[in-house]
């Protein structure tokens, strides 16, 4: 391990404290890996499209979700001014941040899975 992971890990006294806790706190929960990762896939898309394409997930936990990422400044919800209203999601930089992590996690897979 180099210097700077090992103090990013031991440089605080408690597990809240880390940049490791902190991270987790942003990404966790079963779907928003999944809705980063088709955010980047996709650049820009429609709540519709964004849940036909996960398929796997309601219509009341993809709202709740899209609402806790855009809390954490992970991506932009940009509203337009028309009937029937339209939004679209994106990554935000922050967000677009993550995708590393992301490419990290689908290689790590990509060479374990059976």
């Amino acid at each position: 391990m180099e210097k700077e992971e090992k103090d990013c890990i031991n440089s605080v006294e408690s597990f809240e404290e880390t940049g490791f806790n902190y991270t987790l706190s942003l990404i966790s929960g079963k779907y928003k890996l999944t809705i980063l990762y088709a955010l980047y896939r996709h650049k820009v898309i429609r709540f519709n499209q964004l849940q036909k394409y996960l398929k796997m997930i309601s219509h009341k936990t993809l709202s709740n979700v899209l609402k806790e990422l855009e809390a954490d400044d992970l991506i932009i919800r940009k509203e337009y001014p028309q009937i029937p209203p339209k939004v679209e999601y994106s990554l935000s930089e922050k967000g677009k941040s993550l995708i590393p992590i992301l490419y990290s996690l689908c290689e790590w897979g990509e060479k374990h899975k059976i």
